[in-house]
């Protein structure tokens, strides 16, 4: 990787970084200490990073696409997992599932050495892991009933993870029309 591509990837992480800081200067509602800049800047430098190193591996449009789509939602899920939590607060201990989401989906892109067709399973089984987190939640936890009446609620958990399945199903449609495009003994 070019050292230009690292430089404009800490840029614009630095770039991002600025507006919860300037948002301190002038509400209350926005307290961040150094651990939560570190860690933010942690994420958007490595999904950058990500990004970078992956989706030069495809040539075309639809692999690039669907590897910004996968980095972005594995970013979006941690983030907002870190920060708010997804199932009741951020201290609730099965918020840890999503953490596993990701590392399947890491583990799955391992397996597919960054081939379209296998990337296509890997984020189709991310997807699925998804969609796991609340049913395995619910037969998990008694606690449960009582972080699903904090906000989101219910119907709230159950749509969020719908809609990050929906964004792993996007990426990994994306990853198989990648290697439609590409000739047959690079799709295998």
């Amino acid at each position: 990787m070019k050292n230009k591509s690292i430089m404009r990837i800490a840029l614009v992480t630095g770039f991002i970084l600025l507006v919860p800081l300037a948002a301190m200067q002038f509400t209350d509602d926005m307290d961040w200490d150094l651990f939560d800049f570190v860690v933010a800047g942690a994420l958007l430098f490595g999904s950058g990073l990500t990004y970078e190193l992956i989706a030069r591996k495809g040539g075309n449009v639809a692999y690039r696409a669907a590897v910004g789509v996968a980095v972005a939602a594995a970013l979006l899920l941690v983030w907002i997992n870190l920060a708010v939590g997804i199932i009741g607060s951020e201290d609730n201990p099965v918020n840890a599932l999503y953490f596993l989401v990701v590392f399947i989906g890491i583990i799955g892109v391992g397996i597919a050495r960054f081939r379209p067709r296998g990337m296509a399973w890997a984020l189709f089984a991310t997807a699925f892991a998804q969609l796991l987190v609340p049913v395995v939640a619910l037969v998990i936890g008694k606690s449960l009933a009582r972080a699903l009446q904090d906000p989101p609620g219910f119907a709230g958990v159950l749509a969020l993870n719908a809609f990050f399945a929906m964004l792993f199903v996007v990426s990994g449609l994306l990853f198989r029309r990648s290697a439609q495009d590409r000739p047959a003994k690079d799709a295998a």
